[in-house]
Parts: C-alpha cells; structure tokens; sequence
C-alpha cells in the first residue's frame, strides 16, 4: 500500500514536470515554426494533425461510440475551438511575429485575471481577496503593454495577444455555461478540428500564403513538437493529473509556465529578459497566485478541456497552452 502510494506521488510529479515544462515550451515552438510557417496555417496544421491524431487513437481504443453527442453538445465543443483555437491560439502566433515568446506568455498568463472579471460581470460576487489579485495582475499587465519601447511592431503584438487571451478567456467562460461533450477527449478533438479548421479559413481570408518548399527544417521541427508533444503528451498528462492529484497542486502550472517560457526564449533564442519583464511579470504572477490560492479554499468544479481542466471559476479549467 505504502508502495503504491509512492510511486502514484512520483508520476503525479513526472506528469505535473510535464505540463510544467511541455506548456512553458510551446511558446517557443510556435515563435520557431511561425519563422517560415504562416501563423494561421502553422495553426491549423498543428490541431488538425492532433485531432485527427487524437480521434483516431479513441475510435481505437474505444470505438466509434465514445464520439456520440448530441447536436448542441457539438456545437458547445466547437465555439470553444473557434474560440480558444481559432482566435485565442490563432492571434497568439499572429503576436509572436513582433514580440518575444516571453512577454506573450506573461500575457497570457493574464487570463484568470479576466475569468474573475467576467464572473463580476454575471454577479457571481468573487472574495475581496481574489479582486484584489485581479487589481495586482492587471497591474502587471498595463506596466507591461503601456511602457513598451519595442516600437508599433512590438505594440501591435502586445494588443493582438491581449485579444487573443481575451478571446481564450471568453471561451472558456461560456464553455463552462453550455453543453459539451461527456468525454473530454472527444470534446477535445472536435475543438481541434474546428478550430483548425477556422484557422485555416481565417489564415486564407487575411491573404496567408503556404509555400512548403519555403518552411526550413527548424520550423518543421518546431511544428511537429506542438502537435505531438505540446497539444498531445500535455494534454494527456493533465487530465491525467486532474484525476489523480488535487487541482490546488495542478492549477500551479498557470503561474509556472510563463517563467519557463521566458527561460526558454532567453537560453534558446536569446531573447532579452529586461527589468520591465522581469518586474511586470512578477506582478502578474503574484496576482494570479494570489487569486488561485484564494479560489481554491471554496468549493471546486472540474470541467476538462483541451489543453487542461479543473476548476473554471480560478481560469485553471482549461489549460493555458499555447
């Protein structure tokens, strides 16, 4: 028995170093594969590979059953692709053209933040504790997009991922309110689907232009980790851990990602880690920490999702990978 629950204690730890590092990682595969790779199309490659991918490993597994729902139920899984794939991941690549793979994610960690807010706009009252992280957080945020010296390129990655992350925290708000699909895997890969698709259909609409024999080998590469490792080895890790360790411990990856995010760009691609970064993303971090540890003493409701799951009311109920 003593046996068990010590090798249970170490994978919880070997899946929670996963998402830890996969999740931080993918900020920086999508800046490799988006060097040659147009950002929309990079996208839809990536969640169309891994949905089929995905589908195609529960049909064998559990037969064509596991993808019976109902026709709002789908229609529930697929807002929440156009949504957080579409336009949440889709504008996130679009930013990573003009600022560095560390400030995006330190923006992206912004949307519990908004998860809060958007629960003040439908009166569900938060604690004065949780308002008060989302005050810290959105602090870090405005020092951040408001003292920028990047120039209108770096500005306009700034406003584009902070849409993108508003758009992410907006699906999964309302996926928390609508029907979905019992199975989270099966939710999932039609999230994938649809919201690989309606990148392809957004990338072609905004003029995009795919030339493979342009795409170098590095971005090849980069792709190809997103599909296997980033959206499939993280995702399955996490709603691994969402049944086999408490979400108090899980729902950390929300403020550990960004800070290996931009220890990645900084090692990898030699991104600069300025003192505006490093002072802007502590605030966000300490308010996301702040609200999450607040959130979590109260009730807690689990609603997977496609890159994580847990409790939607600390804007840890679907995970935040890129």
């Amino acid at each position: 028995m003593g046996q068990n629950a010590t090798d249970r204690r170490l994978l919880v730890w070997i899946a929670l170093g996963i998402v830890y590092v996969v999740w931080g990682s993918t900020y920086l595969g999508i800046a490799v594969a988006v060097e040659t790779i147009p950002p929309m199309y990079s996208g839809a490659m990536r969640f169309v590979a891994a949905g089929v991918l995905l589908g195609a490993f529960l049909v064998a597994r559990r037969g064509t059953a596991v993808f019976r729902m109902t026709r709002r139920e789908f229609v529930g899984a697929a807002v929440a692709g156009l949504l957080l794939l579409t336009f949440g991941n889709g504008l996130l690549a679009v930013a990573e053209q003009h600022i560095s793979t560390g400030l995006a994610a330190l923006l992206v960690a912004s949307v519990p933040l908004w998860l809060v807010v958007f629960r003040f706009a439908v009166r569900d009252r938060p604690k004065v504790l949780t308002l008060a992280g989302v005050l810290v957080g959105l602090g870090g945020v405005a020092a951040l997009s408001l003292t920028g010296d990047g120039g209108a390129s770096s500005t306009i990655g700034i406003m584009v991922v902070l849409f993108g992350s508003l758009s992410w925290a907006v699906g999964s708000f309302l996926s928390s309110r609508v029907s979905m699909p019992s199975n989270p895997f099966a939710a999932s890969t039609v999230e994938m689907l649809v919201g690989g698709v309606g990148l392809l259909l957004l990338g072609t609409a905004t003029g995009e232009h795919l030339d493979l024999a342009q795409i170098s080998g590095r971005s090849w590469v980069g792709l190809v980790y997103l599909i296997l490792v980033g959206s499939l080895v993280g995702f399955t890790s996490f709603v691994w851990l969402l049944g086999n360790a408490p979400i108090s411990l899980v729902s950390t990856y929300a403020y550990v990602n960004p800070a290996v995010a931009v220890a990645l760009g900084a090692l990898v691609l030699s991104e600069p880690v300025t003192p505006r970064i490093l002072i802007g993303g502590l605030v966000i971090l300490v308010g996301v920490a702040l609200v999450i540890s607040t959130e979590r003493k109260g009730p807690q409701r689990v609603s997977e999702d496609l890159d994580g799951g847990g409790d939607v009311r600390l804007g840890v109920g679907r995970g935040q990978e890129p």
